[in-house]
């Protein structure tokens, strides 16, 4: 007969658990626990609390927060799982010292510190900052479009929502109808009858209920506008009135749109925002004020757009105003317009994976091409590789008798720069007093006037645009694959801008905690 290790589930053992040795230096964990007792000020978390004299005692801010981070991390959202976790799971244990917070006290915790949220994400910044995760060489923007708690079904305008209500009423008199008709019967003692009038009695009071709740939204609400010229009506909704109906490629959505911005050097998010709209055109401006000022409020930079920081963009956020915005305010901005894949000749011929190589001619020389210099159809201006100004000799008719704005550098400008051997195809006349300096032109547009979107393309279509704007998906594209596939954010939990805001300031200041984490010098014991 076979011999196991013998077991007796009646027996009893005394288990010594040390909280601090679970917590391992080098884990995110570790990272949210010295974070929070070292570096972070949670004193605005304090200012909620009125118990100083009177009241039972709370749970502290420091454990409340380790835990529902932690949580986060793991992409657990539910309060009630938390506070299970808190019970059963021993990293959670260590973090909250074997507290078990219930779980309303947790929901109440998240959603009731939105402006704390957002202190607790500047300063893991300014950590992130201090550790030398911070390039700002590049900022790459993106959104994200994910469901909320709102039902899409309880949207539509005003006329729709009011048409609704009336279907609705309709329906209550019809169920009114039949259910008199069943209590007008004589044998009161059917228990069929009894049941058919009770279910009608039942839908009477669910329609009721949500006639009056559409009635009640319809008289203290006004109609909702976009954010376009026209200023249109868009859809409202009963449950959140702020989120808004979205197409995304996995189907209309009722939620928000979650935008980051992205530094380059190690994908840290120096901005997180989120927008009860599809559309990402109206929201360019605000990020990049959002930006400017927390840099400005952190000590960072005065005007961190205005000292060379590169912000890139996909199709969504491109528009004439954004461009102009984006001009006036000399920032250095590569966004494409939807046809730009369409401009391209890399993209002509879709199985060929690299670009055609183009020979010189014999006896020629290669230079820069034109759209290595950076050319302002509005202002007239181009720019030379090396970052000289070309001076403007006007407009001339070209071979093919278009008209094209002609630039030329001056001798003293090509004489000594360091590029001119791939830039002139003569450069020792450079070195003498005879010729002229580099000449470039670019086609005018003749039939309309040039606009913003014009000198965007131009700039996206340049060499060193196509190589910049290049950069953009590797930069922001995991960050939102960590939210979606290791963090499981797919819809926010809350209700309102404000508490969908802060949720998703949260999951976006885990990311950066991840990053101090794993690249950052944070102290092991």
């Amino acid at each position: 007969m076979a011999k196991f290790i013998p077991y007796d589930y009646n027996q009893s053992s005394m288990v010594v658990i040390n909280f601090n040795d679970q917590i391992q230096a080098g884990t995110f964990e570790y990272a949210v626990h010295h974070l929070v007792d070292n570096k972070l000020d949670l004193s605005l978390f304090e200012q909620m609390y009125k118990n100083d004299n009177n009241g039972r005692p709370a749970y502290d801010p420091a454990i409340l927060l380790k835990i529902i981070l932690f949580a986060y991390s793991k992409g657990i959202t539910s309060s009630r799982e938390i506070a299970w976790c808190c019970r059963t799971n021993i990293l959670f244990m260590a973090l909250s010292c074997q507290s078990s917070p219930h779980f309303t006290t947790i929901s109440e915790f998240i959603s009731g510190h939105c402006d704390a949220v957002e202190s607790l994400f500047e300063q893991v910044l300014l950590v992130c900052d201090e550790q030398g995760l911070l390039g700002n060489e590049l900022f790459a923007i993106d959104g994200c479009k994910m469901p909320s708690n709102a039902a899409k079904e309880w949207s539509g305008t005003h006329k729709e929502l009011a048409a609704k209500r009336d279907k609705i009423k309709h329906l209550i008199q019809h169920h009114t109808k039949k259910h008199q008709q069943q209590d007008s019967l004589e044998d009161e003692k059917d228990e069929e009858s009894q049941l058919q009038s009770e279910r009608h009695q039942q839908a009477i009071e669910t329609l009721n209920k949500a006639a009056d709740k559409i009635d009640d939204f319809l008289k203290n609400n006004e109609p909702r506008r976009g954010n376009g010229k026209r200023k249109t009506e868009v859809k409202s909704n009963i449950t959140d009135n702020e989120s808004a109906k979205m197409t995304t490629s996995k189907g209309t959505i009722q939620g928000y749109n979650g935008i980051a911005s992205v530094d380059k050097k190690h994908q840290i998010i120096v901005d997180a925002s989120t927008f009860g709209a599809g559309q990402e055109t109206h929201t360019l401006q605000p990020i990049l004020e959002s930006i400017q000022a927390r840099y400005k409020r952190l000590g960072l930079s005065d005007d961190i757009l205005a000292e060379g920081t590169i912000v890139t963009a996909d199709t969504g956020f491109a528009g004439e105003d954004n461009m102009r915005y984006l001009h006036e305010n000399a920032i250095d901005a590569y966004i494409p317009d939807n046809q730009f894949r369409s401009r391209d000749p890399r993209f002509k011929d879709h199985k060929l994976k690299h670009p055609r190589k183009t020979r010189a001619k014999k006896g020629s020389v290669k230079t820069f091409p034109a759209e290595n210099f950076s050319y302002d159809s509005i202002k007239k201006t181009c720019t030379c590789p090396n970052g000289e100004l070309l001076s403007f000799r006007g407009i001339v008719i070209d071979s093919q008798g278009h008209n094209s704005a002609r630039f030329e550098g001056r001798l003293t400008q090509c004489r000594n720069c360091p590029l001119k051997q791939q830039c002139m195809k003569n450069p020792k006349s450079a070195d003498h007093r005879k010729g002229a300096g580099r000449q470039v032109s670019f086609l005018v547009k003749e039939d309309k006037k040039a606009t913003h979107t014009d000198w965007m393309k131009d700039r996206v279509d340049s060499d060193k645009g196509k190589r910049i704007y290049g950069h953009r998906m590797s930069v922001v594209e995991p960050v939102f694959g960590n939210m979606e596939y290791n963090k499981r954010l797919s819809r926010f939990s809350l209700r309102g801008l404000k508490k969908v805001t802060a949720q998703w300031r949260l999951f976006c200041l885990i990311h950066n905690i991840e990053k101090l984490a794993n690249y950052g010098k944070l102290a092991a014991g």
